[in-house]
């Protein structure tokens, strides 16, 4: 008898709203995604995939191990809320952008912070230099 479980993610993926199908089936996951466009309803999820279910495209099938286990309502959404808190919605590759402009902004305040140094420093030995020269007779 094989054991198939579907599991559907619905996010925000801008500008569209995305749903993720994950297919696990005999120990193997397959994964379909579909762009919905603006926020569905839930009832308009339902009958797309009552609807549509045998047009989408899975991806191949890749080995995972299936872990069955139950969580309580609240802890779930308690740990959704927390996850969502602490990492933000998004993608990898929106990660991973916002890292690199993370890293580009203190290599800018690095290169800002020199600058200001430099400039201060020649101002002190432009003034040292101008205290010399008022004294030279003396």
């Amino acid at each position: 008898m094989d054991n198939v479980t579907l599991r559907l993610n619905v996010f925000f993926e801008d500008p569209f709203w995305v749903g993720v199908v994950e297919k696990v089936e005999d120990g193997k996951l397959s994964v379909s995604k579909v762009v919905f466009g603006p926020e569905p309803k839930s009832y308009q999820v339902y009958d797309y995939f009552i609807k549509n279910y045998d047009q989408l495209k899975f991806s191949p099938a890749v080995e995972t191990d299936v872990k069955e286990k139950r969580v309580n309502p609240k802890r779930m959404q308690r740990e959704v809320h927390k996850s969502v808190a602490v990492s933000g919605i998004g993608t990898k590759s929106q990660q991973a952008l916002k890292l690199q402009q993370e890293q580009m902004k203190t290599k800018r305040k690095a290169k800002s912070r020199e600058l200001k140094e430099a400039e201060k420093q020649r101002r002190f030995d432009l003034k040292q230099q101008k205290k010399k020269e008022k004294h030279r007779g003396r």
